[in-house]
């Protein structure tokens, strides 16, 4: 079962003189990944390094390093820690050294490892899409229940007549949650799946 992080981490650590920070956070799309990036990229740097991974979508680049040597072995350090929806930026700054190609490898591999071990994490629910509609009255209930089965509200649109919503809820709790709405509104609530 894949994780995801639940808040930003950091690591640091110095490698023969040159000194790397290791930032990794959760992500739900490319852009806000790349926008992530940007933010948190030292131009005064020798290299930011990245990777990120959002499902079956995946990028990295070495940012001027060898070839294969700083975003891959990023990329391998996040499925190793089985994360999902998670950017890691590594930046670099260069102390003088040659690490070598096996070296830098390690260093921007074990970095983004051990800042994505020391991160807490929560697993990453599969869920479906359901949509339904409620009257103001059963507003804060609804939510209430969507949110106790750990679902999602996408969106909610406001009628004359109440609300209607398009959750994001696991597939073991659409009945569970399907009962507890139909109680609470005498069976006017009906999750519909898209």
């Amino acid at each position: 079962m894949p994780f995801t992080l639940l808040d930003t981490c950091e690591f640091r650590e110095e490698i023969r003189k040159s000194r790397f920070i290791t930032l990794a956070a959760p992500i739900t799309s490319a852009a806000e990944a790349m926008a992530f990036i940007e933010q948190h990229s030292d131009l005064a740097a020798t290299h930011n390094c990245w990777a990120w991974k959002l499902g079956a979508q995946y990028r990295s680049s070495d940012d001027g390093e060898p070839g294969g040597t700083a975003g891959r072995p990023i990329l391998a350090a996040i499925e190793a820690q089985d994360c999902d929806q998670v950017v890691v930026l590594v930046i670099r700054w260069y102390g003088g050294i040659q690490l070598g190609t096996g070296g830098l490898a390690r260093a921007y591999g074990g970095g983004a490892n051990k800042c994505l071990q020391q991160a807490e994490k929560r697993l990453l629910v599969s869920r479906s899409e359901v949509s339904c509609s409620c009257s103001f009255s059963e507003l804060a209930l609804l939510k209430l229940r969507v949110a106790e089965v750990d679902g999602l509200v996408l969106e909610e649109h406001f009628t004359a007549n109440g609300v209607d919503f398009l959750l994001a809820v696991g597939e073991q709790q659409i009945e569970p949650l399907q009962r507890q709405l139909a109680d609470l509104s005498r069976g006017r609530i009906v999750l519909e799946r898209r």
